[in-house]
């Protein structure tokens, strides 16, 4: 990605670059150099106006998804203490259900987001099944009744925050955005270049200082803009720490 990124940002501060030198002719030049010097620090401000909007966008997204991760493994974690107030039997059965909806999770659910593809379809049958066996386990006494319903509630926000994690991973930032990016910073090395156009090595240093302010801030916006994509994605971690062992979910 930072290859692409920095590769592209420079061969369109190139283009630009060569395009200007090639068309300042001693006619040319007068022209070009009567623009005012003014209006660098005004577009400078309008592509950091556009850079922090978008950036806005990708830090609450990924905010949005540790949220919704940390949730889901807080209310299955709650399950699981829970589940020693009821039955022996029970106890074991919703166990092995959270280990397996963990598994799942882990193992199919969290690559189909990192390309987008999960869907909302479809509930996690473990955690279907695991409300189907609290709802229909008696309860012996009323501490037993609060327990189920509790379990029951954490067992909902679990799968609430699933929800929103999903919603989270179809989400980025749209191509629009990204052209009109860069577009203002097309505009500001243009600028720059015919401001200094009877100087091009002073123009060749402010474009490529420039031009590698862009492809940083867009490879920063870029590496974050999906939460479950990339090497520095949100991991599975939380979950597979609360995940119960084998032997005690038997």
């Amino acid at each position: 990605m930072a290859f692409i990124v920095f590769g592209f940002t420079y061969l369109v501060a190139i283009l630009i670059f060569a395009g200007v030198a090639i068309l300042s002719t001693k006619e040319r030049a007068t022209s070009f150099k009567s623009i005012s010097p003014g209006m660098l620090p005004v577009l400078g401000i309008l592509f950091g106006l556009f850079v922090a909007f978008t950036a806005a966008q990708v830090w609450s997204d990924s905010d949005r998804a540790t949220a919704a991760v940390s949730r889901e493994a807080s209310s299955l974690r709650a399950v699981i203490l829970l589940a020693g107030g009821l039955p022996p039997e029970q106890e074991a059965r919703l166990r092995g259900l959270v280990r397996d909806y963990v598994e799942e999770t882990v193992a199919v659910e969290w690559p189909m987001m990192a390309r987008q593809a999960a869907s909302l379809k479809a509930a996690p049958p473990a955690l279907t099944a695991a409300l189907r066996l609290v709802v229909s386990t008696p309860a012996q006494n009323p501490g037993q009744q609060t327990t189920q319903h509790e379990i029951i509630t954490n067992l909902n926000s679990a799968l609430d925050a699933r929800r929103q994690r999903i919603i989270v991973s179809q989400t980025e930032v749209d191509s629009i955005k990204w052209w009109c990016l860069y577009l203002q910073a097309i505009c500001e090395l243009l600028v720059i270049a015919l401001v200094h156009c009877d100087n091009r090595l002073g123009s060749a240093i402010a474009m490529g200082l420039f031009a590698t302010g862009v492809a940083t801030s867009v490879l920063l916006i870029a590496a974050h803009d999906r939460p479950f994509t990339g090497q520095i994605s949100i991991a599975p971690t939380p979950l597979l720490q609360i995940m119960p062992d084998k032997e005690a979910s038997r």
